[in-house]
C-alpha cells in the first residue's frame, strides 16, 4: 500500500529552533554591503559599481537616447544655414582728447566708467543706429532675400506644419527698408574686451563679403554719429547759454532798477549809521525808563506805607521836627491829665483846659501829617508821569527801529539779489565764452581700430562642436533617462535588493533559460540552470541547525514565479543525493505539478483532506527514483478550511516519519489564506521571487503575512535571473518560453510547466 499504510494520529510538530546569527568580522561587512553600503553609524557609501549596473541595465534606454539627440544635432547642424561673421574694433574713450584744455570744463583723464561704455553699446545695438545703417545700404540686393529666407530647417517645418513662407518680394521700398533695419540689428553683436576701451562690433549673415560691409558701415556710423552729437550737443549748448545769458541780463537790469527806487522811495542814504544811531538812543531811553521805573516803585511804596495805623513810624514823620515837638508836648499833657486824673474828676476845669490843649495837639499833628502824605502822594504822581512819558518815547524809538529794519530788510533783499544776479550773469558769459573756444577744436572719442575683413569661412555651424555638444547631451540625458526609470522601477532584481529590502538571505539564483523549457533544461546536468538548483539544495542543507528542513514550503508572492518548477526540481535533486522524498502539490486552486509530470489528477490531496481516502491511495510514483508525489486531486470549493484541518496535520507528521524529506508546492501568498497555513505547519519556507517581476512592497507584504502565520523563512530564490537586464554585464542566456500562470480554477491548460 506504500509507505503510508493509513491513517494515525497527529503527532507533536518538532519545535523549530530559532536561529541567533553570530556573524564575525566578515559576515558583518557582507551584511553591510547587503544594507546597500551603510557603515556601522548608518552613512551610505558611494557605490560606483551600483551606478555603472543601472546603466549597464538601461544601456539600451542611454544608447537609444544617446543616438536621438545625436542624430537631432547633427541634423539641425546639417539643415542651418552657413553664417559669416565680419567683425570691425573700436576704440571708445570716455573723453575726447582735446586741443584745448580749460579749467573747470575738461576734468582730464577719467577711471573706467561702465554707465557710459554701456551707453555706448546699447547705443550701437539700438533700432536708430540700425536704421542709419539701412538707410545708406540697398534693400534690393539679392543677398538680402538671402538673409530673410528661412533656413533649410526653417523650411522643413514650414512644409511640416503646411504654413505658407514669407514673401518679402511683396514688401514696398518703406518696409524693405524695416525689414532690413531688423535684419541689421538682429544679425549685429557688440562685444567689449575686458580690461580695455576696446569694442568688437560683429555682423552675421549668409554672405562673407555683406557682413563686412555691414560690420564697417555700423562702426563708421557710429563713429559719425557720436560726432554729431557732440557738435550738436555743443550748439546747443551753446544756443541755450545765449538765451540764459539774455533772460539773466533783463533781469539783472530789472533787480538793479528796484534797488534804486526802493532807496529812493524810502530816502536811504547810509542806512548803516542810521542803524546804530538809533540803536544807541533806544539803549539810553531803555536804560532812563528802567530808572524811572524804580523810582515810581519807591514813591509807591512810601506812600502806601503813610496809609497805615502806625504813620507816625514812617521815616518823614520821624524825621519831621515839627511832629516830633508836638509828639512830645502831647505826650507831656497826656501824662500830666493821667496823673491829676488821680485827684480831680474829669470835669474839673484844670482838667478840662489839659484836654483842650490835648486836642488842640491832635489838630496841628493831623494837619502836619496831612501835609506829608501831599507831599509823598505828589512824589509818587510826579514818579509815574515820567515812567509813562519815557515808555512812549521808547515805543516810539523802537518803532522807528523796526520801520527802519523793515525797510533795511528789504533793501538788504533788493541788493542780494541784484549781487545774484550780477555772479549768474558773470559765470554764464565765462561758459559762453569757453564752449566758443573749446566747441570746434575737440576731437572724437570714437575711434577705428580695425575694419572688418571679408571672413572667408563660416563663423556657425561648427559641426564638430555641435557633435561633441549633442554627443555630450545625448549621454547626459540618457543617463538621467536611466536613472529615472531605475528610480520609478520598484521591483526587486538583485540578490542584495532583497537582502536590503526583505533582510532575508538568498539561498540561489536561476538563471532566465531561452528556447527550452524548464522541464527540457533541467534535463542537462551540466546546465547552469541544474546546476543553480543544486546550489539551492546546497544552500539549503545548511539553512538550519538541523540541516534541510523536514517539511518545506516552496511558495511565492504571486502567480507565476516558478514555484512549482522549483518544487519539483528541488525534490529530483534531494531523490538523486538518495533521499525518500515526498512531493506534494498543495495549491488546491490552479495546481500544476500533474501535468509536468504527465500524471492523473482525478485523486489526491483534496480527496484525502475530505476524508473519502487514506493517504496512501493518494500517493503517486514518478520517473525518478526515490520520489514519489501527492496530485492535488480535484479542485475543492473550500481549500483554506481544508488545510487548516487536522488531516493536514496528521498527513505531514506521517510523512515525516516515513520520508527523509517533504517539499509542498504551494500557492501564492498575496490574496490566499493557503500559503500561510501551509507555512505554520512547515518546518520552514522557502520564498520564490521572480527578478524584475516582484514588486518590493509585494514582496514586504508577503514576506509580512509569513511572520503572522510565525512561519521559519529560510531564506528567497531568485527566479528567471537575467545578468544583462541586472546590470551584470554577460547573462546566463535564454528565457522561459511561454511560461505563465493561469487563473484558479478556469481556463485552458497549456502545454507542460507553463505555471510559475
Amino acid at each position: 500500500n506504500g509507505p503510508l499504510g493509513g491513517d494515525k494520529l497527529p503527532s507533536p510538530m518538532p519545535q523549530r529552533s530559532q536561529q541567533i546569527a553570530a556573524l564575525d568580522p566578515r559576515m558583518q561587512a557582507l551584511s553591510t554591503l547587503a544594507r546597500g553600503g551603510e557603515d556601522e553609524f548608518g552613512e551610505k557609501d558611494v557605490d560606483l559599481l551600483e551606478y555603472w549596473r543601472v546603466i549597464a541595465k538601461r544601456k539600451w534606454t542611454v544608447l537609444a537616447v544617446f543616438a536621438i539627440v545625436l542624430l537631432t544635432g547633427i541634423m539641425v547642424t546639417m539643415l542651418t544655414t552657413p553664417m559669416f561673421r565680419a567683425t570691425a574694433t573700436l576704440q571708445i574713450e570716455r573723453q575726447a582728447n582735446g586741443v584745448v584744455r580749460v579749467p573747470g570744463i575738461d576734468s582730464g583723464d577719467v577711471v573706467y566708467d561702465p554707465e557710459f561704455y554701456e551707453t555706448q553699446f546699447q547705443l550701437l545695438r539700438s533700432r536708430s543706429m540700425a536704421e542709419k545703417v539701412a538707410a545708406d545700404l540697398d534693400p534690393n540686393e539679392p543677398v538680402f532675400a538671402v538673409m530673410s529666407s528661412p533656413s533649410p530647417l526653417g523650411k522643413l517645418l514650414y512644409a511640416v506644419l503646411g504654413v505658407s513662407q514669407p514673401d518679402s518680394n511683396t514688401f514696398d521700398l518703406e518696409q524693405r527698408r524695416k525689414q532690413l533695419a531688423s535684419l541689421v540689428q538682429y544679425g549685429l553683436s557688440v562685444e567689449p574686451v575686458r580690461g580695455s576701451r576696446i569694442v568688437r562690433i560683429s555682423f552675421d549673415s549668409p554672405d562673407g563679403p555683406l557682413s563686412a560691409k555691414i560690420a564697417n558701415a555700423v562702426a563708421k556710423a557710429f563713429i559719425e554719429s557720436n560726432m554729431e552729437r557732440r557738435i550738436d550737443s555743443s550748439a546747443y549748448a551753446k544756443e541755450f547759454l545765449e538765451d540764459r545769458l539774455e533772460q539773466v541780463k533783463l533781469k539783472l537790469q530789472d533787480s538793479e532798477k528796484a534797488l534804486a527806487d526802493f532807496a529812493q522811495q524810502e530816502q536811504i542814504v547810509n542806512i548803516g549809521d542810521r542803524q546804530s544811531l538809533l540803536s544807541g538812543d533806544l539803549t539810553a531811553l531803555n536804560a532812563a525808563l528802567t530808572a524811572a521805573k524804580q523810582e515810581r516803585i519807591d514813591a509807591e511804596a512810601r506812600l502806601r506805607q503813610s496809609q497805615g495805623a502806625s504813620v507816625f513810624s514812617h521815616p518823614l514823620m520821624l524825621q519831621n521836627e515839627g511832629v516830633q515837638a508836638l509828639r512830645s508836648a502831647r505826650g507831656k499833657l497826656e501824662a500830666e491829665y493821667q496823673e491829676k486824673l488821680l485827684t480831680f474828676k474829669p470835669a474839673y476845669p484844670q482838667m478840662l483846659q489839659i484836654k483842650n490843649q490835648i486836642e488842640q495837639i491832635d489838630k496841628q499833628l493831623a494837619e502836619e501829617v496831612k501835609i506829608i502824605k501831599q507831599g509823598l502822594a505828589a512824589t509818587y504822581e510826579a514818579a509815574k508821569d515820567k515812567q509813562e512819558m519815557l515808555q512812549q518815547q521808547v515805543d516810539a524809538l523802537a518803532n522807528d527801529v523796526l520801520a527802519l529794519q523793515g525797510r533795511s530788510t528789504n533793501f538788504t533783499l533788493l541788493e542780494r539779489e541784484v549781487e545774484t544776479n550780477k555772479q549768474l550773469y558773470d559765470a554764464l558769459l565765462q561758459r559762453y565764452k569757453e564752449i566758443g573756444i573749446t566747441s570746434n577744436v575737440d576731437s572724437n572719442n570714437v575711434s577705428m581700430v580695425d575694419i572688418a575683413l571679408n571672413p572667408g569661412a563660416p563663423f556657425k555651424p561648427d559641426f564638430m562642436g555641435n557633435f561633441i555638444l549633442s554627443a555630450f547631451v545625448g549621454l547626459v540625458l540618457g543617463v538621467l533617462l536611466a536613472f529615472l526609470f531605475e528610480f520609478l522601477d520598484d521591483t526587486l532584481r538583485r540578490p542584495d535588493e532583497i537582502e536590503k529590502h526583505l533582510g532575508i538571505g538568498v539561498l540561489g539564483v536561476i538563471p532566465k533559460i531561452q528556447g527550452l523549457t524548464p522541464e527540457e533544461a533541467s534535463m542537462d546536468a551540466r546546465s547552469a540552470f541544474s546546476e543553480a538548483y543544486r546550489s539551492v539544495r546546497t544552500s539549503l542543507q545548511f539553512s538550519t541547525e538541523a540541516g534541510v528542513p523536514k517539511v518545506l514550503l516552496v511558495t511565492s508572492p504571486s502567480a507565476s514565479e516558478g514555484k512549482s518548477t522549483t518544487a519539483l526540481t528541488l525534490a529530483r535533486n534531494f531523490a538523486q543525493l538518495g533521499r525518500r522524498v515526498l512531493l506534494i502539490d498543495g495549491d488546491l486552486r490552479n495546481p500544476s505539478l500533474h501535468r509536468i509530470l504527465g500524471s492523473d489528477n482525478s485523486v489526491g490531496l483534496s480527496n484525502y483532506l475530505a476524508g473519502s481516502i487514506r493517504p496512501a491511495a493518494a500517493i503517486k510514483p514518478t520517473k525518478t527514483l526515490r520520489l514519489t508525489y501527492i496530485p492535488s486531486g480535484p479542485l475543492p470549493p473550500n481549500p483554506a478550511e481544508l488545510l487548516a484541518g487536522p488531516k493536514m496535520v496528521s498527513l505531514l507528521s506521517l510523512a515525516g516519519e516515513k520520508f527523509d524529506q517533504v517539499i509542498i508546492d504551494g500557492p501564492p501568498i498575496m490574496g490566499l489564506a493557503d500559503s500561510p497555513i501551509l507555512s505554520n505547519l512547515s518546518s520552514g519556507t522557502l520564498l520564490v521571487i521572480e527578478a524584475g517581476t516582484t514588486r518590493i512592497a509585494t514582496a514586504k507584504a508577503a514576506l509580512k503575512r509569513l511572520f503572522g502565520a510565525r512561519a521559519h523563512v529560510v531564506g528567497a530564490l531568485i527566479t528567471k535571473f537575467d545578468a544583462r537586464v541586472a546590470g551584470y554585464g554577460s547573462g546566463y542566456g535564454g528565457d522561459y518560453g511561454g511560461y505563465h500562470y493561469y487563473s484558479y480554477g478556469g481556463g485552458e491548460v497549456k502545454p507542460a510547466l507553463t505555471k510559475d
